[in-house]
């Protein structure tokens, strides 16, 4: 797609972008602290008032580690609340409830210390992370949920990474905080309580664009709220309730939920392994938020600072800065990929490319780290800091953006909201589990850090390649037969020059498998009417 026609599907599609872009405001909570944390962490003003400054070198690492991860620990219990709350309350009313959460949050770290000891404060720091990170979660599982099961499906891939994006651009817009605050406020509280306060107004301005925004269609379906559901659908396509494309796709989903209505979030859970099919799409979006965290992108995103500083650029306001630009690079890259390759490529060419670029850069990082453990600057160094700024290009063409992607497409519409609860939980998990351990990491073992975030990359490049079938051009109602059989053989279809491996076999057309189906519901109905007849009859 050209940059004319991205423009016209932008204006022909407004209600969509909108919606998405409303939804996605929440992502900027994550990133905005994923950035905020790193670099507060060097002001010396912050040092100085929690006392840090006083603590070993390994105390600190410890320190360091403890204040990133606490919020990811409040975004497990988050993330794993969302499948009851959004269940009963519906996508929307739980997005809003999970904005006020993080808004409180970050109010009360803002003016944590004021009136109270040294310890009093740190200890309500703690408090204030973990409850703002309960929002976090929240809006980690309904956002990608709540954008997928609204937009049409040519489409759907761009608007549901449009989550990573606003992850990219609250994440490179703390960083800049951070580096203003480092150059122009004078040492003092205020130099880190700012970064803090700005942080507010993603949260408030979340809250806001969302009360105008519809439900879901398909939670909507599910109450039996047909009407409703398809004033969404209409609205999000700028077409009337009539529109025959409108009424095919609200019956799709009608007949994607017959039989299983209202069901609750243990029924989910016991559902989620009912059949081979079922169980494989289930455990997917699982797989997908694990590697996206053992890419090692948080250990750059929180660490960055302290990463730069070992290849060679020293002092706060200078690694603040390369920082900034780090974040300036990821925005421009997840946006060019969202605009021209995620409907273009499809899902599975761009978490390959990424998987395999990132790994290649992770591996020369680690190598230049064994050969060149000072952090003196040499002409290799320059190639290190352009490979840390390429890791972020080939993070942001496959695993920022695109787990979320085939995570919300390939869940099942019935037990979606617990499959996502689960996804999601994994990716704090691990979160929560590489933020604590890299700064202790990068002080243990160094350039074995990279060298493991490499490898696992190589890991992640194989896994798509082999066993994960393309999903762009399909309705949520039709990803099903995907993983209903021949998965693998589909899998290396989709994979550039995986024919190779096939010879002459080849998976089943999903057009055949839909026919199929088609004529199995039709005789089932014919005979169902029959039985009832005879009944009758008798």
């Amino acid at each position: 797609m050209g940059f004319k026609d991205a423009l016209a599907d932008c204006s022909r599609h407004r209600n969509a972008y909108t919606l998405a872009l409303s939804a996605s405001m929440g992502s900027i909570f994550f990133g905005w602290d994923t950035g905020l944390m790193g670099g507060i962490l060097t002001l010396t003003s912050f040092q100085h008032y929690f006392g840090i400054d006083k603590l070993s070198a390994s105390a600190q690492a410890n320190f360091n580690g403890n204040i990133v991860s606490i919020m990811q620990a409040g975004c497990i219990f988050g993330a794993l609340s969302t499948s009851w709350a959004s269940s009963r309350f519906g996508r929307k009313r739980s997005l809003i409830a999970s904005g006020v959460i993080y808004t409180i949050g970050s109010l009360i770290q803002s003016v944590a210390g004021l009136g109270s000891s040294q310890a009093v404060a740190l200890r309500v720091l703690y408090f204030s992370r973990v409850f703002a990170g309960i929002g976090v979660g929240m809006v980690s599982a309904l956002a990608p949920s709540y954008i997928s099961e609204c937009m049409p499906r040519h489409i759907r891939g761009r608007c549901t990474g449009l989550v990573q994006f606003s992850d990219n651009i609250g994440m490179m817009l703390s960083f800049w905080v951070n580096y203003s605050a480092s150059i122009n406020i004078p040492y003092s509280d205020m130099q880190w309580r700012m970064p803090f306060m700005i942080q507010l107004v993603p949260g408030v301005l979340f809250i806001l664009l969302m009360i105008p925004q519809p439900e879901s269609p398909r939670w909507l379906v599910e109450r039996g709220r047909y009407d409703e559901a398809a004033r969404t659908l209409a609205y999000v396509v700028r077409a009337s309730v009539d529109d025959k494309a409108v009424l095919l796709t609200l019956d799709e989903i009608k007949a994607d939920f017959i039989g299983k209505q209202r069901t609750s979030l243990i029924t989910q859970f016991r559902m989620m392994g009912e059949s081979r099919q079922i169980a494989l799409r289930c455990f997917i979006p699982s797989i997908l938020t694990f590697f996206q965290q053992w890419t090692g992108t948080n250990a750059v995103n929180y660490f960055s600072p302290q990463i730069f500083a070992a290849l060679g650029i020293t002092g706060t306001a200078s690694g603040l800065f390369a920082t900034g630009i780090y974040g300036l690079v990821k925005v421009v890259a997840v946006g060019l990929t969202l605009a021209f390759a995620v409907e273009s490529w499809g899902r599975k060419l761009c978490l390959f490319v990424g998987a395999v670029g990132q790994g290649l850069t992770m591996l020369w990082i680690g190598a230049f780290g064994a050969i060149h453990p000072q952090s003196t600057i040499v002409p290799a160094s320059y190639v290190s800091i352009i490979a840390v700024y390429l890791y972020a290009v080939f993070y942001c063409i496959g695993w920022g953006p695109l787990p979320w992607v085939v995570a919300s497409e390939v869940a099942p519409n019935n037990v979606r909201a617990a499959t996502l609860t689960v996804a999601v939980s994994i990716n704090w998990l691990f979160s929560f589990t590489i933020s604590r351990l890299t700064p202790v990491m990068l002080e243990k073992i160094t350039y074995g850090t990279f060298l493991l975030f490499g490898i696992c990359c190589v890991i992640m490049a194989a896994w798509t390649y082999f066993f994960l079938p393309e999903t762009k051009g399909y309705a949520l109602e039709d990803i099903k037969y995907l993983f209903e059989k021949d998965v693998i053989v589909r899998s290396l279809e989709d994979a550039p020059g995986g024919r190779v491996f096939l010879g002459g076999k080849r998976a089943t057309p999903v057009e055949e498998m839909r026919g199929g189906a088609d004529i199995q519901e039709s005789s089932d109905s014919s005979q169902k009417g029959d039985e009832e007849c005879i009944e009758v009859s008798n």
